[in-house]
């Protein structure tokens, strides 16, 4: 290997936290114009390798040399001037802004530079070329906020080309996409490989990572196990080196007694939204929905947990009439709603894991109006242990948590409300298969202690491969139901798209 054909070389790079080795004497080595994966379980160290790529973090050990420069005192700036992008999970777009201004913010063209007058036609120009050259149908004029999750990745990567990135790290692109749009950045990401430029694939989705990738590197508790091309492992191999064992099935399902009804949902409706859906979930099931992007699934449980409003609808737990009208209502009801988004939406990300752990029952904590900060912490720290969390300690601030570890402080969250009415939306998003057999296996263990979960999936393996029932969702109706004997994806995608209900 050349050192002519090494775009980045990583050798001997170490960082620390208090307590935590995040990069162990990491080498790696990015081939110029090749798409290289990466993966390793949550907390192997990605994150951080990412951070100290585009200047956020410095090594305490260890070179890096990026095409053919000793990079010193990396910072974001310097990142950026020196051709590295990096499109996050979390997309960097301003949504009030247009899809040209987003293109060229911060590298405007001026017409008079001096008094800042900016050149509007020619920067229009110049973004409906770069989007020809791409293949993207995309109305350069239109609001970037009006776009969905994967045309705004599309001008996230139009971005990152037009500021002439050498190399674009994407991380977990595809965690918020539908299997079309998906479909779509993997003709994006071969087209610009086709320009020359490098892309790192960082994913949990290990056949995407066989699929798009020509070679992989592993890492695992902050080191590098192997790096090799793609068509020497098996997605098996991929596992056996994250995990450090095999995992024979990674959809671990243990079958419960059904018994009594603990939800019952009868025509519910939202204007435009949702169509007269009427089901039963029962303790010991895990009941599941599937459907497409835009089905309904979410605005359902959103309805039922009185995070949207309704029009029309009844909903019994455990045979009892309730009125939701608030989030707070359904807690009180036992329902716990583990959302999709759990960062925006799940954890207040600034706090502790002891806080967030706390945070939906804080009155099972106080007495007098003060909080008995030793209660919260003795019950965060059995919470933690229990669900095997990768964190300093209680008091760890959980936005510096893999995304696993704070699934899992969700997770927690919930357990400590003594909810009986788990519904979880998209619950392994974003982690790595190791932290998802943790996942279903704590799904096993609610239904086996007579709580009833629901689960919201796009993957339809994971659906098929842990759900006792399936509903399947279209356009905010409910086309379909079977039970695991009788799904299949076939019979799955058929209703998901109206077929079955048309026919």
């Amino acid at each position: 290997m050349s050192d002519d054909a090494v775009l980045l070389k990583l050798t001997g790079v170490t960082k620390r936290f208090p307590g935590v080795l995040a990069l162990d004497s990491v080498d790696l080595e990015v081939m110029a114009g090749e798409v290289h994966g990466l993966t390793g379980e949550n907390g192997a160290g990605k994150s951080t390798l990412i951070k100290i790529l585009t200047g956020a973090y410095t090594p305490d050990q260890g070179e890096i040399v990026f095409d053919g420069k000793r990079l010193l005192q990396l910072t974001p700036l310097k990142a950026m001037g020196l051709g590295i992008a990096c499109i996050y999970q979390e997309l960097n777009l301003i949504p009030h802004l247009t899809v040209v201004e987003n293109i060229f913010l911060g590298r405007e063209t001026y017409k008079v530079r001096r008094l800042r007058i900016l050149d509007r036609k020619r920067m229009l120009e110049e973004a409906e070329s770069l989007l020809r050259d791409l293949g993207l149908n995309l109305d350069p004029k239109k609001r970037t906020g009006d776009l969905g999750i994967g045309h705004q990745q599309m001008v996230e990567i139009c971005k990152a080309v037009h500021s002439n990135a050498k190399l674009i790290i994407m991380d977990e692109p595809t965690s918020s996409l539908s299997e079309h749009e998906a479909e779509d950045l993997f003709r994006i990401i071969d087209q610009v490989k086709a320009k020359g430029v490098t892309v790192v694939f960082i994913s949990h989705r290990l056949d995407e990572v066989k699929r798009i990738c020509d070679r992989v590197t592993v890492l695992r508790d902050g080191k590098r196990v192997a790096s090799m091309n793609i068509g020497e492992a098996t997605v098996d191999d991929i596992i056996r080196l994250m995990v450090g064992r095999d995992i024979v099935n990674k959809y671990p399902k243990v079958k419960s007694r059904r018994d009594k009804e603990a939800l019952s949902v009868e025509g519910l409706e939202r204007k435009g939204v949702l169509h007269d859906i009427s089901f039963k979930a029962y303790a010991g099931e895990i009941l599941g929905f599937a459907g497409l992007v835009g089905a309904g699934r979410t605005e359902t449980a959103r309805a039922i947990t009185g995070a949207d409003p309704i029009d029309a609808g009844v909903i019994r737990v455990f045979g009892k009439e309730i009125k939701i009208r608030s989030p707070r209502d359904s807690i009180g009801a036992g329902i716990a709603f583990l959302t999709e988004d759990r960062k925006s939406q799940g954890l207040i990300l600034i706090k502790s894991v002891a806080f967030n752990a706390s945070l939906v029952r804080l009155e099972r904590y106080s007495r007098l109006g003060f909080l008995r900060l030793k209660a919260i912490r003795q019950a965060a720290e059995k919470m933690s242990s229990d669900l095997k969390l990768r964190a300093t300690n209680v008091e760890a601030v959980v936005g510096e948590l893999s995304g696993g570890n704070q699934q899992k402080v969700v997770i927690a969250k919930w357990l400590l409300t003594k909810a009986k009415i788990f519904i979880f939306d998209e619950p392994t998003r974003g982690i790595d298969v190791g932290a998802k057999v943790e996942v279903y296996n704590l799904m096993n263990e609610l239904v086996a202690n007579g709580a009833a979960v629901i689960i919201i999936c796009s993957e339809m393996d994971e659906v098929m491969g842990m759900a006792d029932r399936i509903l399947v969702m279209h356009e905010g109706k409910i086309t379909a139901e079977f039970s695991q004997e009788e799904a299949t994806q076939e019979k799955i995608l058929y209703a998901a798209s109206g077929i079955a209900a048309s026919a």
